[in-house]
């Protein structure tokens, strides 16, 4: 890869203030507080297992009694109907809350690996951070909470805005970036952190159909090395063609096996849906009420 010499050097350093005053509020967005299990032998790719795990807000269960297990390496949708408690099971598998009842047990992960792209919404872009110091904040543990990217870390944040399709934003403060833009970001930063198990919610909403699909192979490397890799999703269509596991939710477990049997049309209507429709507003198949 081509350096650009002291232009990027600058780009990395200048502007370092910003970077460390926003670390911490950026951190509780991607990284929950979580602490998993060590694992024995590090090159052990990730597992989670729930056990009975309750959680909702203010009193509210959101999901109800989930119990099942995230094999390593595996590659999961979560899907059901609005309101089933997606985003809540991600939030409690990610640390951002915590059980009501039950337990997560999470092994072969320490925290620096385990790797979180919430929904859009939930970040808020006013920042006054560039796209590089943004996507190197996927390895802040190691330059500290207020330190400063180092410059030794540039090619590899440089290589991943290259696999993401944004060489070019490195300098383009998050702010300007489109929605679609902001997404591939988002997953430049994971792959600078080396995120061996990786945890999206709604990863492709809002994105343009050539964004989808350089994601989708983005999401396709990390499965074939080995991660363990765990999307909400509301493309029916990309759960069938990409992901070999589905989680059925609402609420409560429905079904969690190889996709083809979640999509079954009887197991589908026990969730409340009827079946999977395409949408033309938004190009998907989608789950429809029964």
């Amino acid at each position: 890869m081509t350096m650009r010499g002291p232009h990027f050097t600058q780009a990395l350093r200048f502007g370092a203030g910003a970077a460390g005053s926003v670390n911490r509020m950026l951190r509780r967005v991607f990284d929950g507080g979580m602490r998993p299990q060590p694992a024995t032998d590090g090159s052990a790719a990730p597992s989670l297992t729930l056990d009975g795990v309750s959680a909702g807000y203010a009193g509210q269960p959101a999901i109800e009694q989930v119990s099942g297990h995230f094999a390593p390496g595996t590659l999961t949708a979560i899907i059901g109907p609005n309101g089933a408690g997606k985003s809540t099971l991600l939030n409690v598998l990610a640390g951002l809350m915590h059980p009501q009842s039950g337990s997560v047990r999470i092994e072969g992960a320490e925290p620096a690996s385990i790797g979180t792209l919430p929904q859009a919404t939930a970040i808020e872009r006013a920042y006054p951070i560039s796209a590089l110091e943004f996507a190197a904040l996927g390895r802040w543990r190691e330059f500290g909470a207020f330190g400063t990217p180092p410059y030794e870390l540039l090619p590899e944040v440089m290589a991943a805005l290259q696999t993401v399709g944004l060489p070019d934003k490195a300098t383009v403060p998050i702010s300007d970036l489109s929605v679609g833009q902001f997404r591939r970001l988002l997953f430049a930063r994971l792959i600078v952190q080396r995120a061996r198990l990786v945890l999206l919610d709604e990863p492709f909403a809002a994105v343009d159909a050539q964004t989808t699909e350089d994601l989708l192979a983005v999401l396709r490397g990390w499965h074939e090395a080995g991660r363990t890799v765990i999307a909400v999703l509301h493309d029916i269509g990309q759960v069938r063609d990409m992901f070999p596991l589905a989680l059925l939710l609402n609420r409560r477990v429905i079904a969690w096996d190889a996709t083809a049997t979640v999509l079954a049309p009887d197991t589908l209507a026990a969730a409340g849906m009827a079946s999977a429709r395409y949408d033309p507003r938004a190009g998907q198949l989608r789950l429809v009420p029964g």
